[in-house]
């Protein structure tokens, strides 16, 4: 598959889903420990996402890194924007700005206590 064709990929997986976590592995069954923890957070705050697992494709596991410019996997994005990747999830988790960015964006979810 072409550059191209992966980033057209990545962009509509991005628009049709609110939530979307591309990771190692499937929301059901993680297959590295920073996916596992984004999982963990979003389940714990009752986040409908979808997951793409990258390892699925090494097109879109290559091709996910160039379109958001960020080296490592997982990453999240939220209506469109690019959050970030565990350790940044997990920041804003603590911190309530996670909580905060789901409210701004719409997106239906648990308090986070």
């Amino acid at each position: 598959m072409s550059e191209t064709a992966v980033h057209q990929q990545i962009q509509s997986e991005i628009e049709k889903n609110p939530v979307v976590l591309f990771m190692k592995g499937t929301p059901v069954f993680p297959q590295c420990g920073f996916s596992a923890r984004v999982v963990q957070i979003l389940s714990h705050m009752g986040v409908p996402f979808h997951g793409v697992n990258v390892l699925a494709d090494q097109g879109i596991r290559e091709g996910i890194k160039a379109f958001s410019n960020w080296p490592t996997i997982p990453q999240l994005y939220v209506k469109g924007e690019f959050i970030g990747g565990c350790d940044i999830v997990t920041e804003m988790f603590q911190s309530g700005e996670l909580s905060t960015l789901l409210d701004e964006k719409g997106v239906a979810h648990q308090a986070a206590a």
